[in-house]
């Protein structure tokens, strides 16, 4: 484990009781996060990254494992210890823009109301302000209310509105699935441009995967668990042009346990048993041609 890991989760679960039928969200997650990275969590519907999304910003517990950002232990925390959380520690930004902000106060009115609760100098609120809208791009739009915006610098506002009291984490549930191409990129662009200046972690959950090019690092999460990373670096070749190198990885948890593509079981006809063969530098998985 990294020694500059901010988020760590360990074996998670959560279990959601319907009358008599247990729905199995989470089943046995594990995920590292360091300091300062920048991460698309990559899922279809019902493979449990929002539920991921929800324990992390402190609005919903987990059932058990391990989960810890910081210091804070999401699953021993008291209720007045999840609002300082929440409060402090933590940014939220969802989809929805109009659940970010309030029709009838300005721009600048709403960033100064997580700064108000917290108790911070007037002085002290007024200047964050300004700085988070210069940050985004929306300083022109400091005294406008959401009715006079674009959906673009609404969810800019957003962002620094979740930014107000610098928590050292900023979760974004599908930041960009209510715009445009183009506006999602302008988006995007702001939340690399908070992570580089602020140093703050940014953590974006999204069913898009075309999103997830926008980040150097996708965690994709299958059934409950992580199943796959891709981390993307950039490499100059010998005529001096910089290109994108984009490497997939299967992750294994604590078990030893690896989720195999369903492409790659079909293809191979794998299930229930499979043959496993220690090689010089590599493990061989192979079908079971046994016949029982």
């Amino acid at each position: 484990m990294s020694r500059s890991a901010l988020i760590v989760c360990e074996s998670l679960v959560r279990i959601y009781q319907t009358g008599s039928i247990e729905v199995q969200a989470l089943q046995g997650l594990d995920l590292v996060v360091d300091s300062g990275e920048m991460v698309a969590v990559v899922g279809a519907s019902g493979s449990g990254k929002s539920t991921l999304l929800s324990i992390l910003a402190g609005i919903d517990a987990p059932t058990a494992g391990k989960a810890r950002v910081e210091e804070w232990d999401l699953l021993a925390m008291s209720r007045a210890d999840r609002v300082r959380y929440r409060r402090h520690m933590v940014g939220f930004v969802r989809q929805q823009t109009s659940s970010n902000l309030v029709p009838y106060l300005t721009s600048r009115q709403v960033i100064d109301l997580p700064m108000v609760a917290a108790r911070r100098p007037v002085k002290e609120r007024r200047e964050r302000a300004d700085e988070l809208l210069a940050a985004l791009g929306v300083t022109d739009c400091a005294d406008r209310k959401p009715g006079q915006m674009s959906g673009g610098q609404q969810q800019r506002v957003a962002i620094a509105v979740a930014l107000a009291n610098e928590p050292r984490v900023l979760f974004a549930d599908e930041p960009t699935g209510e715009l445009d191409t183009a506006t999602s990129t302008e988006v995007f662009g702001a939340l690399r441009e908070v992570n580089r200046q602020f140093g703050v972690t940014v953590v974006i959950v999204t069913h898009d995967q075309a999103v997830s090019g926008q980040v150097e690092r996708t965690v994709a999460i299958r059934d409950g668990r992580t199943s796959s990373e891709v981390l993307r670096r950039t490499a100059t070749n010998e005529d001096g042009d910089t290109h994108v190198i984009a490497e997939e990885y299967a992750v294994m948890d604590r078990a030893g346990r690896v989720q195999i593509p369903r492409e790659y079981r079909e293809t191979l006809e794998l299930s229930n048993r499979v043959r496993l063969a220690l090689e010089t530098g590599h493990v061989e998985i192979h079908p079971d041609r046994s016949g029982r």
